[in-house]
């Protein structure tokens, strides 16, 4: 069975216990038939119970906590959950109500119409947040009227046990735990899968679901550039990028993980930065940087660390994996003299990890921004918001942040898209993003009093 270690100890306290295959079917079986009573229930009454008894269970906070190592960041989760619950309770019911019927162009004909929700979702998501990535989907196909079957990580999965005793009867969602085989079966049993993770993975998802029939809407890596221009507030833009690189250790998908700095400004932004990192304390001192929760991903911070400083670059500050406690830490770690031939600065690190660039001029910066295979996210700093908006229209990427950093890990009303290798799909984010789970059904009526309309003869 697989071994599930505790980011903060680094022993092995707790095994793995997956569902059977058989049991896997029976659950998605039992959300199936679940289904059409759910369509007709008062889908908001039941979410917003779950979300209240959410919002305050301390049982599912200390879970994880278990599970990832740091406190506040699973505070925020839970909160951001929390309101992400009431949103969709608040704007579903507008947004699947049917349409006006609207005249065709054909005389006598008038179109409209309804939305029809998938009958089973199937949700497969990551570690590095583990209630919001595993529900952040879900929600909003709740919403729509479809039954969910997630399957977390298998980094992650205490908070599976307290989470389902705050489910509702009512509510057809069912986490299971289990790894790469769980995932796997669960494609073949759900009408569409919703995948959080890296590229590899999410290609292997995306092809099961291309087999199976089914629609894949996929999230996958990033590495999010940051672009500070001559004119900036740059102790805003330090201040930023600090917290955009470093929250949740840069743990997440949307995470700055280089910078491109305009030459002008480039030594005293550096300065900065590295004086603001060298500030950050580990949580295990008291500070914000919590462990790193997948022992594997250390391997590949100190890998991407020792080839740029083999290659020239300088590190400021951090720049190695501690031991602490048995648990495995990394400090904010601003690295300058880099360059792309440096897997620093072009795979993703998912890390706290500042790699800074200096740039001639904002041509070069979007140059080097959009020299990458991945699309996620951005931000731009510059002397104003015009000048910061013309950059971000030239980026390769989903969303843009503008004189801040990381800003869609908390703002989740703005429409995007994935670029290149970083997803596929529609929006997970904006009013938009639960259209992913319904089909649109035309109503087509003829309202013509003809007997025999002239399209008949």
């Amino acid at each position: 069975m697989t071994q599930v270690r505790n980011p903060l100890t680094g022993e092995t306290d707790r095994l793995l216990a997956p569902p059977s295959p058989a049991l896997l079917t029976a659950t998605a079986n039992e959300l199936r038939a679940a289904a059409p009573a759910w369509r007709e229930a008062d889908r908001g009454a039941v979410l917003n119970r779950f979300g209240a008894a959410l919002a305050t269970d301390d049982e599912l906070l200390a879970a994880l906590v278990a599970d990832t190592g740091r406190t506040g960041e699973s505070v925020l989760e839970r909160q951001i959950v929390a309101g992400m619950i009431e949103r969709w309770v608040r704007l579903a019911p507008a947004l699947l109500a049917p349409p006006e019927d609207e005249p065709a162009s054909l005389p006598g004909i008038v179109v409209g119409g309804e939305a029809v929700p998938y009958e089973l979702v199937g949700v497969i998501s990551p570690w590095n947040f583990p209630l919001l990535l595993g529900l952040i989907d879900a929600i909003p196909a709740l919403a729509a009227g479809c039954a969910v079957l997630v399957k977390p990580s298998e980094v992650t999965p205490r908070f599976i046990e307290p989470l389902m005793k705050l489910v509702p009867e009512e509510l057809p969602l069912r986490v299971v735990e289990g790894a790469g085989e769980t995932g796997a079966a669960l494609i073949g049993l759900v009408d569409a899968v919703v995948f959080t993770g890296s590229v590899p993975t999410g290609r292997k998802v995306g092809e099961a679901a291309a087999k199976a029939f089914i629609p894949a809407f996929l999230e996958l890596g990033g590495k999010d550039p940051a672009i500070v221009l001559a004119g900036s507030d740059l102790d805003r833009a330090a201040a930023a990028v600090l917290w955009g690189g470093t929250a949740n250790a840069g743990q997440a998908c949307q995470s700055i993980e280089r910078v491109y700095v305009e030459r002008a400004v480039h030594a005293e932004f550096l300065a900065l930065l590295a004086d603001k990192a060298a500030k950050v304390a580990l949580t295990c001192e008291g500070g914000p940087i919590g462990p790193i929760i997948a022992a594997d991903q250390a391997d590949v911070i100190a890998r991407h660390l020792a080839d740029a400083v083999e290659r020239g670059a300088v590190v400021h500050t951090g720049g190695r994996i501690e031991h602490h406690g048995g648990g495995l830490w990394c400090r904010p770690t601003v690295v300058s003299g880099v360059d792309h031939s440096m897997a620093l600065m072009t795979e993703e690190t998912f890390g706290p990890i500042l790699p800074v660039m200096a740039v001639d001029d904002a041509d070069e910066a979007v140059r080097l921004a959009n020299d990458c295979a991945y699309g996620l996210s951005g931000a731009v700093f510059a002397a104003t918001e015009q000048d910061a908006r013309a950059v971000a229209r030239r980026l390769e990427a989903g969303a843009v942040s503008v004189n801040d950093a990381s800003l869609t890990a908390l703002v989740h009303e703005g429409e995007k898209n994935s670029f290149k290798l970083s997803g596929l799909g529609g929006s997970r984010m904006g009013k938009v993003s639960i259209n992913r789970f319904v089909r649109r059904r035309a109503h087509l009526v003829n309202r013509s009093a003809a007997a025999n309309p002239w399209w008949h003869r």
